[in-house]
């Protein structure tokens, strides 16, 4: 009776043992890199003669845009990192 429950517990131990490893061996999936985080923004156009104060204004608007685009990366790899941040 002793030698059925020393063998059933250590039976446990070893499926235990196996599923962890399993989880730890297993491929993460990592979610889709946002296509939004590979584009780059274009400067603006400068056509001959155009007045250097709008060609700024819309350099700056595609900055401001480039600098959106980089911040809402930065918080999609932020949750990415954070929902394996157990080291897997």
């Amino acid at each position: 009776m002793l030698a059925m429950s020393i063998s059933s517990c250590a039976t446990e131990r070893l499926k235990d043992a196996a599923t962890t490893q399993g989880q730890v061996r297993a491929p993460i999936a990592l979610p889709v890199y946002p296509d939004d985080c590979r584009k780059k923004e274009p400067h603006a156009d400068v056509a001959v003669g155009a007045e250097l104060r709008s060609v700024l204004i819309r350099e700056r608007a595609a900055l401001d845009r480039q600098n959106a685009r980089m911040g809402r990366c930065a918080a999609f790899f932020d949750d990415v990192k954070s929902r394996y941040a157990d080291g897997r």
